[in-house]
């Protein structure tokens, strides 16, 4: 039953909420999603073994330094299997600038049940999913789907609200 309601965050997540999720870096350092309200978030989904994920990687680093100001939060949850030495090896290599947390499927099927990597989820500042992306995102996506909730955001903490 809980799969069916996850299928329906999936296909129409305008106004559902995000999990609560309470992840463990891959430092050791636990930290929860609900943390990260009043930002925009990009937890994306992706895997040391997926050539689209380690090609989409670099763009996700580019984006996190250019619009952390902007309210940007990325966050990286790996799918299994995957190994802790192999993962931190990876983020060291690629210079990754957003927490990376060993996710499990069941971390992805909080918010959908779809087996597509990358995946990328759009949690807006006020911690509604706005988005799933399947694959990778491309810039027009980007432009279309956060870049709108960035500018919202910086208008929004602008007015002190």
């Amino acid at each position: 039953m809980p799969l069916v309601i996850l299928g329906v965050v999936a296909h129409s997540s305008a106004q559902q909420k995000a999990p609560n999720l309470a992840l463990k870096d891959i430092h050791g350092k636990t930290f929860k999603l609900s943390d990260l309200r009043g930002h925009v978030v990009l937890v994306n989904f992706w895997a040391t073994w997926c050539v689209p994920c380690r090609t989409e990687i670099p763009d996700l680093i580019k984006k996190q330094r250019q619009y952390r100001r902007r309210g940007l939060r990325i966050i990286g949850i790996t799918y299994p299997p995957q190994q802790l030495s192999q993962v931190r090896r990876f983020v060291r290599a690629v210079k990754v600038n957003y927490p990376i947390a060993l996710g499990w499927q069941a971390t992805k099927q909080v918010f959908t049940t779809s087996e597509t990597l990358p995946l990328t989820v759009i949690i807006d500042r006020r911690g509604n999913i706005s988005g799933i992306i399947e694959g990778v995102m491309y810039e027009d996506e980007f432009e279309r789907q956060v870049k709108p909730l960035l500018t919202r955001a910086a208008i929004i903490t602008e007015r002190g609200q």
